[in-house]
């Protein structure tokens, strides 16, 4: 039966870039994906494309590029990625020009577009936005983007048509990983089953190094080996769907039931219906069985007709935040810190800087569970002060940071380490279109 070996080279943006090379030589696997887009990550790269047509790409693309192509034209190792963001069209002419520098002939490079979405807002005014349960038309805010979660379609006929990298803007994350699947099997687009048991390969592939122990160690208590050389995953899956997960042997990290199961429950609300744009997932029945060292086997994923609807991922201009930390440290350092918010908070009043929401935290103490009234046991021996605050206008936001930053000199005895920022902030509502409103474009370009 035959066998495809599929490998994670990134589950963020700025991912490391050293796992996704020791995959590509030592893995001997067939695909690669690398996974880079946020929800808010897209809508700051429309506006870097606004600002520049020929960017609105991940940034990182051509220091990624310039190691992956060799290796990708060398071992025949195809690549997928939505690192293209706003700009798909725009990364694959970037990335046909390094193949070429490179010698890479006969590379074909595909982009695939569509998602972008924002020209047709008008007829969505009327539709409930999640985050608020109110109109769209009620949304507080610029709207600067607006991208529908594709599928697989555009993928698969990139694929078809002998596509060696394919670069996409907005897909849902599983796709990156479900389409080679259905290219090389030649899966039906409604054979359900078999597409959700693609969608949690896809799904446990897509954060790279969490699902072989990044973001799960837990010292004492659930350890992980060499996390300073954490090894990506590797799925091998055959015809039917059956699949193992694992990695490259003595790089760090580790593939155990508990991995696999942690990932598979991050980020998808409802274990039974997981939507996506291909199929509705339910991976409640799933099993996962340590068959080896570093080899977990899973079963009993499914799943059932897609959506007549596409999410859309809406990005707007929310508000701007300022901030400032301080740290103290000694006998009284707590009580010192307290004292530096208080005077802060006075401050802002006395010069009537209007905010909108503000947060007065001692790192350590209540910055993540927000209880004031913590009775502390033993006295720490540092704190750092932060103070946030959400605003309407920049100068505002500025301020906060420069309020906290007087503590120096104005406050309360010993601080230092002063920090101060301020930023725009750029928020994301979502709402459903018809998928029949989202046309896909696939383009080539081929190194001669």
């Amino acid at each position: 039966m035959k066998k495809l070996r599929i490998g994670s080279g990134a589950g963020y943006a700025g991912d490391r870039l050293e796992p996704a090379l020791v995959l590509m030589e030592k893995g001997e696997i067939d695909y690669i994906g690398f996974e880079c887009l946020a929800e808010r990550t897209i809508a700051i790269a429309q506006q870097e494309k606004l600002k520049n047509p020929d960017k609105g790409y991940n940034a990182l693309l051509e220091m990624r590029m310039e190691k992956v192509l060799p290796l990708a034209y060398k071992n025949k190792v195809k690549v997928i990625t939505n690192m293209g963001a706003a700009n798909p069209d725009g990364a694959a002419r970037v990335v046909a020009k390094m193949a070429e520098d490179m010698g890479l002939k006969g590379m074909k490079i595909a982009s695939v577009s569509g998602d972008d979405v924002l020209g047709m807002l008008g007829k969505y005014q009327d539709t409930t936005v999640w985050e608020t349960g109110e109109p769209l038309r009620n949304l507080d805010g610029e709207v600067v983007s607006a991208n529908a979660y594709l599928g697989i379609e555009g993928i698969v006929e990139a694929l078809a048509n002998g596509a060696d990298v394919i670069i996409t803007g907005r897909v849902a994350d599983p796709a990156l990983f479900l389409a080679p699947l259905v290219h090389e099997f030649g899966w039906k687009t409604d054979s359900w089953d078999l597409l959700g048991k693609g969608t949690l390969i896809g799904h446990l592939l897509e954060c790279g190094g969490q699902v072989t122990g990044g973001y799960y160690a837990d010292p004492g208590r659930k350890d992980v080996p060499n996390l300073s050389e954490l090894g990506f995953p590797i799925i091998e899956v055959d015809e039917a769907g059956e699949f193992i997960v694992t990695k490259v042997e003595g790089t760090g990290g580790l593939v155990t039931r508990d991995t696999c199961a942690e990932q598979m429950i991050y980020e998808i609300h409802d274990p039974e219906n997981y939507l996506t744009p291909d199929v509705v997932a339910d991976f409640s029945k799933v099993s996962f069985e340590n068959t080896a060292r570093d080899v977990v086997r899973a079963t009993g994923a499914s799943g059932s007709k897609k959506t007549e609807t596409l999410k859309v991922s809406i990005g707007y201009r929310d508000c701007f935040t300022g901030e400032g930390e301080i740290s103290y440290g000694g006998p009284g350092c707590y009580e010192r810190a307290v004292l530096g918010g208080q005077i802060v908070e006075e401050r802002l009043k006395l010069r009537q800087i209007p905010v909108d929401e503000l947060r007065i935290e001692i790192i350590g103490v209540n910055a993540l569970y927000r209880n004031q009234d913590r009775v502390l046991g033993q006295a720490p021996d540092e704190v750092r002060l932060r103070v946030a605050a959400r605003t309407k206008k920049l100068s505002d936001a500025k301020k906060i940071g420069e309020e906290v930053e007087t503590l120096y000199t104005n406050g309360p005895a010993g601080g230092g380490g002063a920090t101060k920022s301020s930023a725009e902030i750029v928020s994301v509502a979502s709402i459903l279109i018809s998928r029949d409103d989202v046309d896909v474009c696939v383009k080539y370009q081929e190194v001669k």
